[in-house]
């Protein structure tokens, strides 16, 4: 196999093995799963830097094994960033930040496919930037997803937050509120499920909380367990280890209107003529940062 370089920045990138292909039913090779991560960069960055990362790895392509890397290995180059992130349990692992184009790249050519993001930054890492909740259906309704997310959106604006949505490039939607760092992880996990208990009690039948697989029946998930410390979820813009290489891929609100609306709708051959036409729709997220404290306080009064 071939050896490539690909720009990204200042830096020129070589990818090792760049024709081994990733996504066998699409063909898609390592160098073009390192392009994309090169040609997404400029809206990507925005949504992790400073944020460890969690790589799904896959080393003979989505059809073999894979596995998650949290800790950086030895022989990433030192132009790599890395933090050292406290355990609970005593000790640090070393993560990689991705701050620039270039890491993306690198990352790609180290066969990680999917960047999953904390939702705090290193610089104050008990205190959550984001809260989240991840409507994981149990079967392929995805019209009733739409609705789910259109109803924690209404729920979120009720409470003084200001709500955001993209595909997950799985089955499901991820609804996402960015907070003021005024809160701890115990508090924004508190107010997530006191949230997701509130969206529930108002749709029983066709929404639930239950953790087992085996006991929601027909019903979507609210999983709000992204918002605890270690924890983290796919990074916008990342693909997914799925058939056709999808990419999670942020919505404007409106779009969840759509009943044409595919949460596997872009992929790696689709999702740059998605950015020339719509560009980023969370480009000016951080500006709508709200505290989660009166919030929960107004979720209370409801």
């Amino acid at each position: 196999m071939s050896d490539a370089t690909v720009q990204a920045g200042r830096r020129r990138v070589t990818i090792s093995h760049a024709d081994r292909v990733v996504f066998p039913d699409a063909r898609i090779t390592k160098l073009d799963l390192a392009r994309h991560y090169a040609d997404v960069a400029p809206v990507m960055v925005p949504h992790v830097r400073d944020r460890p990362l969690a790589l799904q790895v896959f080393p003979r392509g989505i059809d073999g094994p894979g596995h998650f890397l949290k800790d950086a290995p030895g022989h990433f180059p030192p132009w790599v960033r890395t933090f050292p992130v406290p355990k609970r349990e005593g000790g640090t692992i070393d993560q990689v930040l991705a701050n620039d184009a270039a890491t993306l790249v690198y990352l790609a050519g180290q066969n990680a496919v999917t960047p999953h993001v904390w939702t705090s930054r290193v610089d104050r890492l008990e205190r959550p930037d984001r809260v989240i909740f991840d409507l994981d259906p149990s079967g392929d309704d995805f019209a009733a997803v739409r609705a789910a997310a259109r109803s924690a959106g209404d729920l979120l604006r009720g409470v003084g937050l200001h709500p955001f949505t993209m595909t997950t490039g799985s089955r499901g939607l991820h609804v996402v509120a960015p907070l003021r760092r005024s809160a701890d992880y115990g508090e924004v996990h508190a107010f997530a499920r006191e949230a997701a208990e509130a969206l529930v009690a108002a749709d029983p039948e066709g929404l639930t909380v239950e953790f087992r697989r085996a006991k929601r029946g027909d019903r979507i998930f609210v999983d709000v367990n992204r918002n605890a410390y270690g924890q983290h979820a796919v990074a916008p813009y990342a693909v997914r280890a799925r058939s056709g290489a999808p990419v999670a891929t942020p919505l404007r609100w409106e779009e969840l209107d759509d009943e044409g609306l595919d949460p596997q709708g872009w992929a790696i051959p689709t999702i740059g003529a998605r950015l020339t036409d719509v560009g980023d729709p969370w480009a000016d997220i951080a500006r709508h940062a709200r505290d989660v404290g009166p919030a929960r306080r107004a979720l209370a009064e409801r």
